[in-house]
């Protein structure tokens, strides 16, 4: 399989985009290999810029449900587009696309359309700030909530210390405003809420954990962050980003029954075009201004392109049976992967929900980040390496999860187990 052409590509960006990529992972530094650049996409599948076809896994990372090109979303896109780009101005698609959501998740009484689900998480803390007039925030270790400089954040060991920040750039007095606790443990979020719920604003959380490979809640640690909150006064917020529109048509918080105060949604809500949101209670979200004291604007939020193709995602998600049918083919590949993976005598752990997947070469059970940390490295480079080989298209990561689409058929799905078979082969002859 030739890469010449994405190679030379590659070498063109990094003289004028630093480290040749517009967001960090797309680089291919975890796998070690030379990024591929796509020219198209069509369905389940990607071609490269040497003509390489693709099954694809990434989807984009999460917003291409209907997968590449949907024509549903195609048509409503140059609907739009025809009346014009961009206005800086209310449209009737907002309102639509505003209801749709409104619809599939009761607790978003109103919604502020943004751009990106870094905005949404950075707003939906400030308003959490301002309802509360609290500081501080509570997040859990491998959570991503974007690159908001308060949330880049590695705590340590110890949950109810002053965080660090965890890149250059991100002042200290930014970190140490963020508390941070392994996933899954309730135990330390109760503790962090010991000694500084008179002080915390929020909880934030990823539902279904989407930033550290996929890794599930346990039973009753959702549940209890709603408790912990109501007895602190704090707001829960849901970084539904990823799990919005993609586990379930009422998101994780519908699929667990946990009511958060508020929400963030991105990838699938702008259907593939850059768009996000984040809403709640109708006595919070009328705090925004020009309602309420809290500011935020953005000169594309609502962008009519973004909104039209949303929209159509959303109305297409919405009919009977679309969840069942991402959830069969989610779990399909996880237990693929895990029985390819003992026929070959390797350690691998898989999640499944919705129509997203995980795996991890590690024995399990895999609750947090420290145990997603302890998977083999080595082994996923390897694995990914032959996949990429044999035509499907990973996460360049560990750290990622897969998606599957309304695209993908039963014909892609044994195509990418055989080629997972060999390839776990493969890894298990090279120990």
């Amino acid at each position: 399989m030739s890469t010449r052409e994405s190679k030379r590509l590659f070498e063109r960006a990094r003289r004028v985009i630093p480290g040749g990529v517009n967001s960090p992972v797309r680089a291919f530094g975890s796998v070690g290999l030379t990024p591929r650049f796509i020219r198209r996409g069509r369905g389940c599948r990607v071609w490269d810029a040497d003509g390489n076809e693709l099954i694809d896994y990434v989807g984009s990372w999460g917003p291409l449900v209907l997968g590449h090109a949907d024509p549903g979303v195609l048509r409503a896109v140059r609907k739009a587009a025809e009346r014009g780009t961009s206005f800086g101005a209310p449209t009737l698609l907002e309102i639509e696309l505003a209801e749709a959501i409104r619809e599939a998740l009761p607790s978003c009484e109103q919604i502020r359309m943004v751009s990106s689900g870094t905005e949404a998480a950075m707003s939906a803390i400030r308003l959490a700030r301002a309802a509360t007039g609290r500081d501080r925030v509570l997040k859990f270790e491998g959570c991503y909530h974007g690159h908001v400089d308060g949330l880049l954040v590695a705590a340590g060991s110890g949950v109810a210390t002053l965080g660090i920040p965890g890149s250059p750039g991100v002042p200290a007095a930014y970190a140490e405003l963020t508390l941070q606790a392994p996933y899954n443990d309730l135990a330390a979020a109760g503790s962090a809420f010991e000694k500084w719920g008179g002080e915390l604003a929020c909880v934030i959380v990823e539902p279904v954990a989407g930033n550290m490979g996929l890794v599930l809640p346990r039973p009753g640690f959702l549940e209890g962050l709603r408790v912990l909150c109501d007895r602190h006064g704090a707001l829960l917020i849901f970084d539904e980003v990823i799990t919005g529109f993609r586990v379930a048509w009422g998101g994780a918080q519908g699929l667990y029954g946990v009511v958060p105060d508020l929400t963030c949604l991105g990838k699938i809500v702008g259907g593939g075009l850059p768009a996000a949101a984040y809403g709640g209670r109708r006595e919070l979200m009328t705090q925004l201004a020009p309602e309420g004291p809290v500011y935020q604007a953005g000169t594309l939020s609502g962008n009519p392109l973004a909104m039209a193709a949303g929209l159509a995602t959303l109305r297409r998600l919405a009919r009977a049976g679309t969840y069942e049918k991402l959830t069969a083919r989610s779990t399909w590949m996880a237990e693929g992967l895990r029985e390819h993976a003992e026929a070959a005598g390797v350690e691998l752990t898989t999640h499944a929900i919705g129509g997203i997947f995980g795996f991890f070469f590690h024995p399990g059970p895999v609750e947090n980040f420290a145990d997603a940390s302890r998977a083999d490295a080595a082994r996923f480079r390897l694995f990914f390496a032959e996949m990429l080989a044999h035509g499907s298209y990973l996460a360049p990561s560990p750290f990622e999860c897969g998606f599957v689409s309304l695209a993908h058929r039963r014909r892609d799905i044994e195509a990418t187990l055989e080629a997972a078979g060999r390839a776990l082969r493969r890894v298990a002859r090279a120990r």
